[in-house]
């Protein structure tokens, strides 16, 4: 008899269409023969079915009317200036606690969130020639600033409001939706594929939520978790030694592009999340194109991200 399989998709910072329009986006990703290698992998022919957590309304007030993200607008360099592309409040980060303020502030740090434009340009003209035309700062800095609202929140588990009348904690929320989401999958091979903040919030909850069930593989994409101030929120229970999550049945992949600006300080995280102290966790280092490379669509199409989820598929 044929096993089934399931594939959750969790997605990643700044504002999203419905859930409906964004798991479409990601099949359609995976479907497409974007580099003339017949690698594509087209779920519903395969019968394999898939679901996606979400969790944008947490943070957003309404779903973006397109099917296309502006994120992922940006990412095919159509660039327009866009009022909408706002910074999230900047206020916020002024009624942080000393505990707060320093952790949003290294990683901001970190990850360029906060160095002036020019000098970001020079940066990374000089990690790599193929980043000549880096994403204009007026587009990436309130991008960056969705990363540092929205990972803070989460892991400080903010109550925040995004509409009139509807306020939550942020951390048990979003954690309630993911273990409600993986208890509804019964198959036999059940695939989590997550994405930038998504990536942190499952390894959360298969790491620190007792009642998040089983999965047999774990795929991360141009995640954060490499970076100390994100590890240290996660532990006790995160250890360098053993980082593992014990819920995890057989693979963990984690997949980064180097000038992916939310993965680049530390895409490569097997010395991070050992099992028992032994590396274990299949690090890819897949190179995106274009000015945006932390764009979800550009990684799906990638042949080595594919190759190891058709693997899995097999």
């Amino acid at each position: 008899m044929k096993k089934t399989i399931h594939i959750t998709f969790i997605h990643g910072i700044a504002n999203k269409p419905t859930a409906e329009k964004l798991l479409l986006q990601w099949k359609n990703a995976l479907a497409s023969d974007f580099n003339g290698n017949e690698d594509d992998i087209d779920l519903d022919t395969k019968g394999i079915t898939s679901s996606m957590i979400y969790w944008a309304d947490v943070l957003y007030e309404n779903p973006l009317p397109e099917l296309i993200s502006k994120t992922l607008e940006i990412a095919n360099e159509n660039i327009e200036e866009d009022p909408t592309l706002d910074e999230c409040g900047e206020d916020w980060r002024d009624k942080l606690n000393e505990e707060e303020r320093k952790f949003v502030d290294n990683i901001a740090l970190k990850t360029s969130a906060d160095v002036p434009d020019p000098l970001l340009n020079r940066e990374l003209e000089s990690k790599n020639d193929l980043e000549r035309v880096p994403i204009p700062w007026i587009f990436k800095k309130p991008l960056m600033a969705y990363f540092l609202r929205d990972v803070h929140h989460y892991l400080f588990n903010k109550k925040f409001s995004p509409r009139a009348g509807v306020s939550y904690f942020v951390q048990d929320e979003i954690r309630t939706r993911v273990i409600e989401a993986l208890n509804k999958v019964k198959v036999d091979n059940h695939i989590i594929v997550s994405h930038s903040m998504g990536t942190v919030i499952i390894y959360d909850c298969l790491k620190r939520v007792t009642e998040c069930p089983f999965v047999d593989t774990l795929i991360t994409i141009g995640s954060p978790l490499g970076l100390d101030e994100i590890q240290d929120k996660l532990s006790p229970e995160w250890t360098r030694f053993d980082g593992f999550p014990s819920k995890i049945k057989n693979l963990w992949i984690n997949v980064y592009d180097g000038l992916d600006p939310v993965a680049m300080m530390d895409g490569n995280i097997e010395n991070d999340y050992k099992k028992n102290g032994e590396k274990v966790i299949r690090v890819i280092r897949e190179d995106n194109w274009g000015t945006w490379r932390h764009d979800i669509s550009k990684y799906l199409q990638m042949p080595l991200l594919r190759s190891e989820l058709q693997k899995l598929i097999d």
